[in-house]
Protein backbone atom coordinates (compact mmCIF):
# COMPACT_ATOMS: atom_id res chain seq x y z
CA UNK A 1 0.00 0.00 0.00
CA UNK A 2 2.80 2.48 0.80
CA UNK A 3 4.47 1.53 -2.30
CA UNK A 4 1.23 2.42 -4.32
CA UNK A 5 0.79 5.52 -2.76
CA UNK A 6 4.28 6.78 -3.36
CA UNK A 7 4.08 6.58 -6.90
CA UNK A 8 0.96 7.87 -7.13
CA UNK A 9 2.28 10.58 -5.69
CA UNK A 10 5.06 10.65 -8.00
CA UNK A 11 3.09 10.62 -10.93
CA UNK A 12 1.35 13.61 -9.71
CA UNK A 13 4.20 15.55 -9.12
CA UNK A 14 5.52 14.45 -12.73
CA UNK A 15 2.48 16.04 -14.32
CA UNK A 16 2.41 19.14 -12.03
CA UNK A 17 6.00 19.62 -13.37
CA UNK A 18 4.54 19.14 -17.16
CA UNK A 19 1.73 21.44 -16.53
CA UNK A 20 4.10 23.90 -15.21
CA UNK A 21 6.64 23.45 -18.02
CA UNK A 22 3.95 23.68 -20.38
CA UNK A 23 2.25 27.11 -19.04
CA UNK A 24 6.05 28.26 -19.35
CA UNK A 25 6.64 27.80 -22.89
CA UNK A 26 2.90 28.21 -24.13
CA UNK A 27 1.35 24.91 -24.48
CA UNK A 28 -0.62 24.06 -21.73
CA UNK A 29 -4.15 24.73 -21.39
CA UNK A 30 -5.11 27.98 -20.63
CA UNK A 31 -8.09 29.64 -18.76
CA UNK A 32 -10.77 31.45 -20.25
CA UNK A 33 -10.45 34.76 -19.85
CA UNK A 34 -14.22 36.35 -20.56
CA UNK A 35 -14.01 39.92 -21.57
CA UNK A 36 -16.97 42.08 -22.00
CA UNK A 37 -17.86 43.25 -25.70
CA UNK A 38 -15.67 40.35 -26.70
CA UNK A 39 -16.34 37.24 -28.68
CA UNK A 40 -15.25 34.20 -27.69
CA UNK A 41 -12.87 33.35 -24.35
CA UNK A 42 -9.63 31.89 -26.04
CA UNK A 43 -6.59 33.83 -25.81
CA UNK A 44 -4.68 34.69 -29.26
CA UNK A 45 -2.48 31.68 -30.63
CA UNK A 46 -0.10 35.09 -31.51
CA UNK A 47 1.69 35.48 -28.76
CA UNK A 48 2.29 39.32 -27.11
CA UNK A 49 5.70 40.89 -27.52
CA UNK A 50 6.32 42.44 -24.10
CA UNK A 51 5.57 46.50 -24.11
CA UNK A 52 2.94 45.88 -26.90
CA UNK A 53 0.60 47.99 -27.03
CA UNK A 54 -3.25 48.38 -28.51
CA UNK A 55 -3.27 52.00 -30.03
CA UNK A 56 -6.68 52.31 -30.63
CA UNK A 57 -9.64 51.62 -27.86
CA UNK A 58 -12.39 53.65 -26.13
CA UNK A 59 -13.93 53.72 -22.66
CA UNK A 60 -17.45 54.43 -22.13
CA UNK A 61 -19.32 55.18 -18.63
CA UNK A 62 -22.38 56.25 -18.27
CA UNK A 63 -21.97 58.96 -15.34
CA UNK A 64 -20.97 61.46 -18.12
CA UNK A 65 -23.21 62.97 -20.34
CA UNK A 66 -23.45 62.60 -24.09
CA UNK A 67 -22.62 65.25 -26.75
CA UNK A 68 -26.16 66.52 -28.12
CA UNK A 69 -25.18 65.68 -31.35
CA UNK A 70 -23.58 62.12 -30.73
CA UNK A 71 -24.73 59.09 -32.66
CA UNK A 72 -23.16 56.34 -31.29
CA UNK A 73 -24.09 56.01 -27.32
CA UNK A 74 -22.88 52.12 -26.78
CA UNK A 75 -23.19 50.22 -23.32
CA UNK A 76 -20.47 51.16 -20.56
CA UNK A 77 -17.05 49.44 -21.30
CA UNK A 78 -15.15 50.71 -18.47
CA UNK A 79 -11.34 50.45 -17.26
CA UNK A 80 -11.87 46.98 -15.58
CA UNK A 81 -13.37 46.22 -18.41
CA UNK A 82 -10.31 46.98 -20.79
CA UNK A 83 -7.89 45.62 -18.05
CA UNK A 84 -9.64 41.97 -18.88
CA UNK A 85 -9.00 42.48 -22.68
CA UNK A 86 -5.21 43.34 -22.02
CA UNK A 87 -5.01 39.97 -19.95
CA UNK A 88 -6.98 38.03 -22.61
CA UNK A 89 -4.59 39.25 -25.22
CA UNK A 90 -1.32 39.96 -23.86
CA UNK A 91 -0.96 43.70 -24.24
CA UNK A 92 0.09 45.80 -21.51
CA UNK A 93 0.38 49.62 -23.31
CA UNK A 94 -2.88 51.15 -24.46
CA UNK A 95 -3.89 54.56 -25.98
CA UNK A 96 -7.28 55.50 -25.36
CA UNK A 97 -9.09 57.33 -27.97
CA UNK A 98 -12.03 60.07 -26.93
CA UNK A 99 -14.88 58.65 -29.21
CA UNK A 100 -17.51 60.95 -30.60
CA UNK A 101 -19.96 59.87 -27.86
CA UNK A 102 -18.43 62.62 -25.54
CA UNK A 103 -17.69 65.24 -28.18
CA UNK A 104 -14.95 67.75 -26.76
CA UNK A 105 -15.28 66.90 -22.98
CA UNK A 106 -12.25 65.13 -22.61
CA UNK A 107 -12.98 64.20 -18.21
CA UNK A 108 -13.41 60.76 -18.88
CA UNK A 109 -10.60 60.39 -20.98
CA UNK A 110 -8.36 62.15 -18.66
CA UNK A 111 -10.24 60.24 -15.35
CA UNK A 112 -9.32 56.86 -17.35
CA UNK A 113 -5.90 58.00 -18.46
CA UNK A 114 -4.96 58.30 -14.54
CA UNK A 115 -6.30 55.02 -13.13
CA UNK A 116 -4.37 53.15 -16.17
CA UNK A 117 -1.11 55.00 -15.25
CA UNK A 118 2.28 55.27 -16.88
CA UNK A 119 1.49 52.26 -19.52
CA UNK A 120 -1.51 54.53 -21.11
CA UNK A 121 -1.81 57.30 -23.97
CA UNK A 122 -4.47 59.35 -25.05
CA UNK A 123 -6.19 61.24 -27.83
CA UNK A 124 -8.35 64.03 -27.15
CA UNK A 125 -11.63 65.93 -29.05
CA UNK A 126 -10.60 69.58 -29.10
CA UNK A 127 -11.88 72.52 -30.83
CA UNK A 128 -10.37 75.63 -31.86
CA UNK A 129 -11.51 77.36 -28.78
CA UNK A 130 -9.32 75.17 -26.64
CA UNK A 131 -6.90 77.63 -24.57
CA UNK A 132 -2.75 76.62 -24.20
CA UNK A 133 -3.45 75.78 -20.66
CA UNK A 134 -6.08 73.08 -21.65
CA UNK A 135 -4.02 71.50 -24.12
CA UNK A 136 -0.72 71.58 -21.42
CA UNK A 137 -3.20 70.06 -18.65
CA UNK A 138 -3.97 67.35 -21.59
CA UNK A 139 -0.61 66.48 -22.46
CA UNK A 140 0.53 66.21 -18.65
CA UNK A 141 -2.57 63.76 -18.76
CA UNK A 142 -1.13 61.54 -21.15
CA UNK A 143 -2.29 63.01 -24.30
CA UNK A 144 -0.30 62.68 -27.70
CA UNK A 145 -2.85 63.65 -30.11
CA UNK A 146 -6.22 64.86 -31.40
CA UNK A 147 -9.05 63.16 -32.94
CA UNK A 148 -11.46 64.58 -36.02
CA UNK A 149 -14.32 62.76 -37.10
CA UNK A 150 -15.67 64.18 -39.92
CA UNK A 151 -18.32 62.15 -42.01
CA UNK A 152 -20.47 62.37 -40.59
CA UNK A 153 -19.37 65.63 -39.36
CA UNK A 154 -19.62 66.30 -35.56
CA UNK A 155 -18.21 68.40 -32.89
CA UNK A 156 -15.16 69.38 -34.90
CA UNK A 157 -14.71 69.84 -38.62
CA UNK A 158 -12.17 70.37 -41.50
CA UNK A 159 -11.52 73.59 -41.47
CA UNK A 160 -10.11 73.39 -38.03
CA UNK A 161 -7.52 71.13 -38.52
CA UNK A 162 -4.67 73.18 -39.77
CA UNK A 163 -5.18 75.73 -37.01
CA UNK A 164 -4.93 73.06 -34.54
CA UNK A 165 -1.96 71.24 -36.10
CA UNK A 166 -0.40 74.19 -35.88
CA UNK A 167 -0.91 74.28 -32.04
CA UNK A 168 -0.42 70.73 -30.66
CA UNK A 169 2.90 70.06 -33.76
CA UNK A 170 5.45 71.44 -31.18
CA UNK A 171 4.03 69.31 -28.26
CA UNK A 172 5.08 66.50 -30.48
CA UNK A 173 1.34 65.62 -30.81
CA UNK A 174 0.05 64.25 -33.85
CA UNK A 175 -3.78 64.71 -35.81
CA UNK A 176 -5.69 61.63 -36.09
CA UNK A 177 -8.61 61.23 -38.32
CA UNK A 178 -11.66 59.20 -39.01
CA UNK A 179 -14.14 58.97 -42.31
CA UNK A 180 -14.98 56.76 -45.23
CA UNK A 181 -12.56 57.23 -47.94
CA UNK A 182 -14.48 59.43 -50.06
CA UNK A 183 -13.89 62.43 -47.48
CA UNK A 184 -10.37 61.80 -46.83
CA UNK A 185 -9.78 61.62 -50.12
CA UNK A 186 -11.63 65.66 -50.97
CA UNK A 187 -9.37 66.36 -47.97
CA UNK A 188 -5.86 65.20 -49.65
CA UNK A 189 -4.57 68.92 -49.77
CA UNK A 190 -4.77 69.53 -46.12
CA UNK A 191 -3.62 65.83 -45.02
CA UNK A 192 -0.87 66.54 -47.41
CA UNK A 193 0.42 69.92 -45.90
CA UNK A 194 0.17 69.50 -41.86
CA UNK A 195 2.86 70.85 -39.62
CA UNK A 196 2.55 67.53 -37.72
CA UNK A 197 2.11 63.85 -38.79
CA UNK A 198 -1.69 62.26 -39.53
CA UNK A 199 -2.94 59.23 -38.17
CA UNK A 200 -5.60 57.38 -40.72
CA UNK A 201 -7.66 55.30 -38.68
CA UNK A 202 -9.12 51.85 -39.86
CA UNK A 203 -6.69 51.13 -42.72
CA UNK A 204 -8.17 54.88 -43.78
CA UNK A 205 -11.40 52.95 -44.19
CA UNK A 206 -9.90 52.27 -48.26
CA UNK A 207 -10.82 48.36 -49.55
CA UNK A 208 -10.56 46.94 -53.07
CA UNK A 209 -11.91 46.82 -55.15
CA UNK A 210 -13.37 50.60 -56.66
CA UNK A 211 -11.92 52.94 -58.51
CA UNK A 212 -12.61 55.85 -55.65
CA UNK A 213 -10.90 53.48 -52.81
CA UNK A 214 -7.89 52.96 -54.52
CA UNK A 215 -7.41 56.62 -55.39
CA UNK A 216 -7.63 56.98 -51.57
CA UNK A 217 -5.54 54.38 -50.83
CA UNK A 218 -3.29 55.39 -53.52
CA UNK A 219 -3.05 58.65 -51.37
CA UNK A 220 -2.36 57.30 -48.19
CA UNK A 221 0.50 55.24 -49.37
CA UNK A 222 2.32 58.14 -51.11
CA UNK A 223 1.90 60.16 -47.52
CA UNK A 224 3.15 56.95 -45.48
CA UNK A 225 6.11 56.46 -47.70
CA UNK A 226 6.71 60.09 -47.83
CA UNK A 227 7.13 59.96 -43.83
CA UNK A 228 3.65 62.24 -43.80
CA UNK A 229 1.57 59.91 -42.27
CA UNK A 230 0.53 56.93 -39.96
CA UNK A 231 -1.93 53.74 -40.60
CA UNK A 232 -4.16 52.38 -37.94
CA UNK A 233 -3.97 48.29 -38.73
CA UNK A 234 -7.67 48.39 -37.17
CA UNK A 235 -11.23 48.10 -37.31
CA UNK A 236 -10.77 45.10 -39.86
CA UNK A 237 -15.03 44.52 -39.96
CA UNK A 238 -15.73 47.78 -40.57
CA UNK A 239 -15.47 47.80 -44.50
CA UNK A 240 -14.61 44.09 -44.99
CA UNK A 241 -16.84 42.17 -47.91
CA UNK A 242 -15.72 38.98 -46.56
CA UNK A 243 -16.61 39.52 -42.69
CA UNK A 244 -15.60 36.86 -40.55
CA UNK A 245 -13.23 34.62 -39.74
CA UNK A 246 -11.08 36.12 -42.54
CA UNK A 247 -11.61 39.85 -43.35
CA UNK A 248 -9.33 38.49 -46.32
CA UNK A 249 -9.53 42.16 -47.47
CA UNK A 250 -8.90 44.02 -45.04
CA UNK A 251 -6.16 41.87 -44.02
CA UNK A 252 -4.58 42.24 -47.57
CA UNK A 253 -4.97 46.27 -47.47
CA UNK A 254 -3.19 45.92 -43.74
CA UNK A 255 -0.46 43.63 -45.28
CA UNK A 256 0.32 46.35 -48.11
CA UNK A 257 0.98 49.32 -45.68
CA UNK A 258 2.92 46.91 -43.35
CA UNK A 259 5.14 46.10 -46.10
CA UNK A 260 5.59 49.38 -48.18
CA UNK A 261 6.58 51.20 -44.45
CA UNK A 262 6.74 48.70 -41.07
CA UNK A 263 7.79 52.09 -39.48
CA UNK A 264 4.43 53.94 -39.63
CA UNK A 265 1.88 51.53 -39.14
CA UNK A 266 0.59 50.61 -35.83
CA UNK A 267 -2.21 48.24 -34.53
CA UNK A 268 -5.23 48.63 -32.61
CA UNK A 269 -8.27 46.59 -31.06
CA UNK A 270 -11.06 49.37 -31.51
CA UNK A 271 -12.28 47.42 -28.42
CA UNK A 272 -15.17 47.57 -27.54
CA UNK A 273 -16.58 47.79 -30.78
CA UNK A 274 -18.79 50.38 -30.84
CA UNK A 275 -20.14 50.56 -34.72
CA UNK A 276 -21.09 46.65 -33.92
CA UNK A 277 -22.90 46.51 -30.94
CA UNK A 278 -26.40 47.54 -32.15
CA UNK A 279 -26.13 44.44 -34.73
CA UNK A 280 -25.05 42.42 -31.48
CA UNK A 281 -22.43 41.22 -33.71
CA UNK A 282 -19.16 41.98 -31.58
CA UNK A 283 -16.55 40.47 -33.04
CA UNK A 284 -13.75 37.82 -31.67
CA UNK A 285 -10.74 40.06 -30.16
CA UNK A 286 -9.10 36.87 -29.79
CA UNK A 287 -9.23 36.36 -33.97
CA UNK A 288 -8.56 40.30 -34.45
CA UNK A 289 -4.80 39.89 -32.83
CA UNK A 290 -4.21 36.96 -34.54
CA UNK A 291 -5.18 38.55 -38.03
CA UNK A 292 -2.49 41.22 -37.70
CA UNK A 293 -0.23 37.89 -37.69
CA UNK A 294 -1.49 37.27 -41.51
CA UNK A 295 -0.69 40.79 -42.41
CA UNK A 296 2.62 41.33 -40.49
CA UNK A 297 4.07 37.40 -40.77
CA UNK A 298 7.06 38.33 -39.58
CA UNK A 299 7.92 38.22 -35.77
CA UNK A 300 10.18 40.88 -35.63
CA UNK A 301 8.24 43.03 -37.45
CA UNK A 302 5.82 42.72 -35.49
CA UNK A 303 7.59 43.44 -33.22
CA UNK A 304 7.95 47.24 -34.23
CA UNK A 305 4.13 47.31 -35.10
CA UNK A 306 3.32 45.97 -31.61
CA UNK A 307 6.31 47.84 -29.56
CA UNK A 308 8.63 50.68 -31.46
CA UNK A 309 5.95 52.52 -33.60
CA UNK A 310 3.57 53.13 -30.72
CA UNK A 311 6.74 54.05 -28.42
CA UNK A 312 7.72 56.45 -30.68
CA UNK A 313 4.62 57.99 -32.09
CA UNK A 314 2.62 58.12 -28.44
CA UNK A 315 6.34 58.76 -26.23
CA UNK A 316 5.86 56.02 -24.61
CA UNK A 317 9.06 56.43 -22.08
Amino acid sequence: MTTRRTRREALLALGAMAAAAGGLTGCATEEPVPVKWSTGTDRPKTKAPANAADCHHHIYDRRFPTAANATLKPGDALVADYRALQRRIGTTRNVIVQPSTYGIDNRLLMESLAAFGKNARGVAVVNTEVTDAELKQLHEAGVRGIRFNLAPPGTTTLDMVRPLAQRIAAMGWHVQVNAPAAALLEAKPTWSDLPCPVVFDHLARVLQPGKLDEATFAMVRDLVQRDRAWVKLSGFYLDSKFRSPTYADSVRVASIYAGEAPERVVWGSDWPHPTEQASKIIPDDALLFDLLAEAVPNEGMRTRVLVDNPARLYQFG
